[in-house]
């Protein structure tokens, strides 16, 4: 029994150790064509579209209602506390350091992360990604390169404008909601939001861009040859981003913002 169990155990550790010897590996190699300017411009434009613009509205609906709903309980616990005229700040802070980089990656995973595995992995059962070998024409160059660069560009600017979103949703539901004071809402902001805050939020959402895309890639290109594994691939890729990119911010927040 205790045999048995240590052979599973190992073959578990073989398999994460494989798995991310190989994003290690993709991952080199999307920064190797990216710094000797094997660009698609085409085909990343069009992506820049797919992941910025087309995942702008989930994105924004997403921070504004969470935003409403941490102004309402930031405002319930602050009027316990006597503190009702810092609500404003506080629902920025909480945007900035974590719920804006987070929830917009979840969004980028579950829309984009998904429909990078789906269509890489439907090329690679349909034999595209051999005829772009047979081309002499690098997949990674030509099909990874524009999704991680977009995926770079584009999770940042989400999430600057959702941590924006967001604070707006406080404000609305300080207008709708008499346990807010919604004349001192904004006041407490600018003279208790560090400007680092803001940043590292960003610079999480770049290495939270980076997973989502390396992870969905990797799952689309390395898609079993059969039909059905499409949509196996699709659900590795959501599960293995989201879990990612919660080691990720731990990592990063305990980095960015030291005790």
């Amino acid at each position: 029994m205790l045999n048995r169990l240590l052979a599973a155990l190992g073959r578990q550790i073989i398999a994460f150790l494989s798995y991310l010897g190989e994003i290690t590996q993709l991952h080199l190699s999307t920064w190797r064509g990216l710094l000797t300017g094997r660009l698609e411009y085409r085909a990343t434009v069009q992506q820049l579209a797919e992941i910025g613009v087309n995942s702008l509205f989930i994105a924004t609906v997403t921070l504004l209602f969470s935003g409403m709903v941490i102004g309402y309980h930031m405002a319930v616990q602050a009027r316990k506390l006597q503190a009702s005229e810092l609500v404003g700040w506080f629902v920025a802070e909480t945007m900035c350091r974590e719920l804006g980089p987070v929830l917009v990656a979840f969004v980028v995973a579950a829309r984009n992360g998904s429909a990078m595995a789906a269509e890489l992995g439907s090329m690679k059962v349909t034999e595209q990604i051999d005829a772009l070998r047979a081309m002499a024409t690098d997949p990674v160059n030509y099909l990874v390169l524009p999704r991680y660069l977009s995926c770079l560009v584009m999770v940042p600017l989400l999430v600057l404008i959702g941590d924006v979103v967001g604070v707006t949703g406080g404000y609305v539901m300080a207008v709708l909601s008499p346990a807010i004071n919604q004349a001192v809402y904004f006041d407490s902001i600018p003279a208790n939001l560090e400007t680092w805050t803001v940043v590292a939020g960003i610079i999480k959402a770049v290495f939270f861009g980076m997973i989502i895309a390396i992870v969905g890639c990797h799952q689309g290109l390395k898609c079993p040859m059969a039909s059905e594994e499409v949509g196996h691939a699709v659900t590795r890729a959501v599960v293995y981003s989201i879990m990612l990119v919660y080691a990720a911010n731990l990592i990063l927040t305990t980095i960015l913002y030291p005790a």
